[in-house]
């Protein structure tokens, strides 16, 4: 069975970022399609870790 870790919000938002600009920015095809998988791993990484990790508990002071 496999432990989820809980990511950070700004992975996802790199990886939405990273796979838009790559999307538009970058010209020469392999470059792109290996950028473009890259970044989809990098957000669906993310989506798992939002869904399957367990909510930190917040001690009250």
């Amino acid at each position: 069975m496999s432990k989820y870790v809980p990511l950070k919000a700004t992975f996802m938002l790199a990886a939405i970022f990273g796979f838009l600009i790559s999307g538009y920015m970058i010209t020469e095809l392999s470059w792109k399609v290996t950028m473009l998988i890259f970044f989809s791993t990098m957000f669906i990484a993310a989506f798992i870790s939002m869904t399957h990790a367990p909510i930190p508990v917040k001690l009250k002071k």
